[in-house]
């Protein structure tokens, strides 16, 4: 990728993030789902003690709910726009530009982390007016992980968007394997509340292991009784996330050129009265 790509990229993502925040739907759609869902589940159970410890659920919840916005906009709605742009013949078109694939996916990219910055920022907001949460006692290990989370899962969501069928079936085919890691990777129950084997299969993912360097960086010491060994294993977490980001890094730029060498316009064609008739 050469460095006019990479501008092009930039300030096309830019450009689509602040036309998605002008959007109302849009934002309440991409942004306030999530939120929303947060805040209802602090006013539920938000004062109820995690068993075994002295901290409430709404502190353990804002740290799962930063790791899951992170993972669901990655692996849910960068995979569905991707399959949005294929199915249009926007990937056609971009294909015939010189860089234009790159600059695209950059853009892409840009977008979704400009995204994931406003949702944390409303996520944490959310925690300290709503929840009575204390803000992070630990600022830079928030930040990269945060920042090598993102890293880890975004290449991830566009090698799954290059594989998926179309924009319609994206939701159904991703929305129940998402839920199922929600509720067995320690964003909602701590992970020695899980049987032994959720415990191991939930630490393949780097759902997991994102959450865990955020309760390091938000939760106290104390809370260690519930967590895996004892221990806030950030060098583990940071090198799992960089395994899982530099695995995306060489598989999905494969991906995405296979997927865009199989579109050609008498494809995008047959397609076309498809999507009409729907």
């Amino acid at each position: 990728m050469n460095t006019r790509s990479l501008r092009i990229g930039v300030r096309r993502g830019w450009a689509e993030h602040t036309h998605l925040l002008k959007d109302r739907k849009e934002v309440l759609t991409n942004l306030a789902g999530t939120v929303g869902m947060f805040a209802l589940l602090l006013l539920w159970i938000g004062d109820t003690p995690v068993k075994g410890t002295t901290m409430t659920a709404a502190t353990f919840m804002t740290a799962g709910f930063l790791a899951f916005g992170v993972f669901s906009s990655a692996l849910m709605t960068l995979p569905m726009a991707l399959t949005t742009d294929r199915e249009d013949g926007t990937l056609l078109r971009l294909r015939t530009i010189p860089g234009g694939i790159p600059a695209y996916l950059v853009g892409r990219a840009v977008t979704l982390v400009c995204q994931i910055v406003v949702q944390t920022v409303l996520i944490l907001a959310t925690g300290l007016l709503v929840g009575g949460v204390a803000p992070p006692r630990d600022w830079v290990t928030l930040a990269w992980v945060l920042l090598l989370g993102t890293v880890a899962v975004v290449p991830l969501g566009a090698a799954i968007g290059s594989v998926l069928p179309g924009p319609k079936t994206a939701a159904g085919i991703l929305g129940l394997p998402m839920m199922g890691l929600m509720l067995t990777s320690g964003v909602m129950l701590p992970m020695t509340f899980m049987p032994g084997i959720v415990q191991g299969i939930a630490q393949a993912f780097p759902l997991y292991w994102q959450g865990l360097g955020l309760r390091a960086a938000m939760l106290p010491d104390s809370m260690l009784a519930v967590e895996i060994g004892g221990s806030w294993r950030l060098p583990q977490v940071a090198g799992v996330l960089a395994l899982w980001a530099v695995a995306g890094m060489l598989v999905a730029p494969v991906l995405v050129r296979r997927a865009t060498r199989r579109e050609s316009g008498s494809r995008l064609a047959e397609r076309r009265p498809v999507a009409q008739g729907s």
